[in-house]
């Protein structure tokens, strides 16, 4: 008796493994070539206090087929800090998804913080496209402190994927 059920749970496995792969859970659409790409990040302030809001704005792309919802992250030094959930796909002309988040600095310790997003789904056929790092870091102070090399509080950052036109996001 007791082969018999290990035979049939490696028979239940194989059936789930074969209902993934062919494309079961995209509604048995099996060649859906499904590509998201973090187009761009804006970061502002790149100056600011501890205790200061950083916003920062993302663009994702959906550059192929498909449907779904996923989940952005807002990555501060690698490290995802916010969440969004959000859905791609429902029309054609749904091709560009703008996500805000919001970074409360109150408790970071002053330094140079690296933000960039990324967004994953299963079955991307472009993975490498999913993350975007801004260049320039944001700088943090403590409160009431003054930036290196005089300048003000404030400034912006924008990074965008240089395979997309600044004016394909603009749009």
């Amino acid at each position: 008796m007791r082969g018999s059920m290990r035979g049939v749970w490696i028979a239940a496995v194989f059936v789930a493994m074969v209902a993934v792969a062919g494309g079961a859970v995209h509604g048995g659409e099996p060649d859906l070539n499904i590509d998201l790409a973090v187009r761009q990040v804006t970061v502002a302030p790149v100056r600011a206090h501890a205790g200061d809001v950083i916003r920062v704005d993302v663009v994702i792309g959906n550059k192929a087929e498909g449907m779904g919802t996923t989940a952005a992250d807002l990555l501060v030094n690698g490290k995802s800090v916010s969440r969004q959930l959000f859905s791609w796909g429902r029309s054609a002309g749904e091709r560009q998804h703008r996500l805000y988040f919001e970074w409360d600095t109150r408790g970071i310790a002053p330094g140079e913080y690296r933000i960039g997003a990324e967004a994953f789904v299963w079955g991307d056929s472009s993975p490498f496209d999913n993350r975007l790092d801004v260049k320039q870091p944001v700088v943090i102070v403590p409160p009431g402190a003054g930036f290196p090399g005089g300048e003000e509080a404030g400034g912006s950052a924008t990074e965008t994927d240089p395979r997309f036109g600044k004016s394909s996001v603009d749009g």
